[in-house]
């Protein structure tokens, strides 16, 4: 016999393996197939907080797992998408969303779902087969690992007999069920457990399990669920805790939202189940196990429903809690953190990563256009004092472009490890050649500011000529590098375009023209060699700019 119970052990455990494994593999697919309409719908179907809510309850039913709804909304508070007050309805509506997953647990407990499985597995291979369809197939197969290892734990639950194991049965009924205390004990072992397997799922289908067999007092199982909303929590804490201060309020937030409801339920908790158990039909007293999966699953729903209810209307007191715990950080932390929008330790999926980077290769492009600005102001002041001072300041800038296009291209090779859609290989593969191209804007800013910086040391000064044919040229690249800009950041891309490469031909007429010019003045004698080499460099440096521009731009509309 014991023998036999440890099979059924196995046979347990492997059946929850493969639900942690279904639920992961159905929303993995669910969220490749609809990534961007999820990342449309996140960031503009969160006007106000109703909105946000049904907004999260929305994507949480479609994907499956509140987890993976939170840590998106995390990714994109951190990504600054979201603000922290959108983030936390859309959380409270994922909160109601996750309920599904429990409605679907107690069926498994209550419907043969074996006429499903076999023929899920079936038509998801073919659908897999066809790539064009692949995503469907693992979904398809997530459904099928999911509804198959519930038909395994329920028919693990029966060979068990655990109601009739005398020292299991006098176990649990050794606990006072009237008490407070140990609701409060079993309440923290579903937080516990709940953290240390990452999976409320998990939790929720033994709870489950432990009720339907008779052995687990409908109390103390719903203390469990209890515990669950608190311990599903800690993977968004923990994507968030290398991430920036807003995506840590987020993760806060979800925190506290899920800990008052517990504290509030837990004042009424015998009239509240009580109450649960009324609406479902089923008699406290009753020995009958057949209705408590559906108890479970009602608590489950009444609980988040009530719970969002009560807090929908407290968002804003809500956000000032969370960024009172957590302050922004000083001013010298946030300089030291030059990516803004991509953070490690958040994980997401392919389709945020890539929004992420996006947003991040703007600000990169926005740096590059700005160090531009201080080259024109070193290049307008001849003092040497202050050329030293540029200059130093020119070239950590280039230091730290060199940072930012090193990192941005490993998040970038990292996402790229995944399995993509085509649509997203593309937009890699176009950014990793965007960071590319403006990190030499950044190495032609910086070559600019040293032949500026060896002028200054050596006295030497243009004529107001050249000042004025530099100034002229250094006015085209600026005007480049504003359209480029825009473009890079997705406004008015086509008008720009032609705009860019328009300036850019300007920027080669002027080339051509001052070098023909600049041979002539010095075979002239109008100013000596030394002066001529410098300004023909400052000259070659602005038209490699104006190419890397134009190679920026194309790479960003896929030329």
């Amino acid at each position: 016999m014991e023998n036999n119970y440890i099979m059924i052990a196995l046979n347990l455990l492997g059946a929850l393996g493969l639900l942690i494994y279904g639920m992961k593999m159905m929303s993995e697919a669910l969220q490749k197939m609809a990534g961007p309409q999820l990342r449309h719908i996140l960031a503009r179907m969160t006007t106000n907080r109703f909105t946000g809510m049904l907004t999260g309850t929305f994507v949480t039913c479609a994907v499956q797992s509140s987890s993976a709804t939170t840590v998106m909304t995390v990714s994109f508070v951190s990504a600054g998408l979201l603000t922290l007050a959108q983030a936390i309805s859309v959380i409270m509506g994922a909160n109601i969303g996750t309920t599904l997953t429990a409605w679907i647990m107690s069926l498994g407990y209550s419907v043969d779902l074996t006429n499903i499985v076999y023929p899920s597995f079936l038509i998801g291979m073919i659908l897999i087969y066809k790539k064009r369809y692949r995503y469907a197939g693992d979904f398809l197969f997530g459904i099928a690992f999911l509804f198959l290892s519930l038909v395994m734990m329920s028919t693990s639950g029966r060979e068990l007999n655990l109601e009739e194991n005398e020292s299991v049965v006098s176990f649990f009924a050794s606990f006072d069920t009237s008490s407070h205390l140990t609701i409060v004990a079993f309440l923290a072992i579903g937080t516990i457990i709940t953290c240390i397997v990452q999976s409320s799922a998990a939790v929720m289908a033994i709870t489950i399990l432990l009720c339907s067999t008779g052995v687990l007092p409908i109390y103390l199982g719903i203390a469990l669920v209890m515990g669950e909303n608190i311990g599903t929590t800690a993977t968004a804490n923990l994507a968030a805790l290398g991430a920036g201060t807003e995506a840590r309020r987020a993760a806060l937030a979800h925190l506290l939202f899920n800990v008052f409801g517990v504290i509030w339920v837990l004042a009424v908790f015998f009239p509240f189940v009580d109450m649960v158990c009324r609406i479902v039909g089923y008699d406290t007293s009753s020995v009958n196990t057949e209705k408590l999966p559906v108890v479970l699953a009602m608590f489950h729903t009444c609980f988040n429903i009530l719970n969002t209810t009560v807090l929908i209307g407290f968002v804003p007191q809500i956000e000032r809690v969370v960024c009172w715990i957590l302050p922004d950080k000083k001013q010298a932390e946030q300089d030291e953190l030059r990516l803004k929008y991509i953070q490690a330790n958040i994980v997401q999926t392919p389709e945020i990563s890539v929004l992420q980077a996006q947003k991040e290769t703007t600000r990169f492009a926005e740096s590059v256009r700005l160090m531009f600005g201080v080259v024109r102001e070193m290049f307008a002041n001849s003092d040497e004092k202050r050329s030293d001072n540029y200059f130093k300041h020119i070239e950590q800038e280039e230091k730290m472009s060199d940072r930012m296009e090193l990192e941005i291209a490993h998040f970038l090779e990292q996402v790229g490890t995944d399995h993509l859609s085509d649509e997203t290989k593309q937009k890699i593969r176009q950014m990793m050649r965007e960071v590319g191209e403006l990190e030499s804007i950044a190495d032609a800013c910086y070559n600019i500011a040293r032949i500026i910086h060896r002028r200054d040391q050596t006295g030497k000064k243009f004529t107001s000529q050249q000042v004025n044919d530099l100034q002229a040229m250094m006015a085209l690249c600026e005007e480049a590098l504003d359209k480029m800009f825009t473009i890079v950041d997705g406004q008015n891309e086509e008008d720009n375009i032609d705009e860019t490469m328009r300036v850019e031909k300007g920027i080669n007429a002027m080339r051509d023209r001052l070098r023909t010019e600049n041979v002539e003045a010095v075979n002239k004698h109008s100013y000596d060699y030394t002066l001529g080499t410098l300004f023909d460099d400052i000259v070659g440096e602005l038209e490699r700019l104006g190419d890397y521009v134009v190679n920026v731009v194309e790479a960003k509309i896929g030329k």
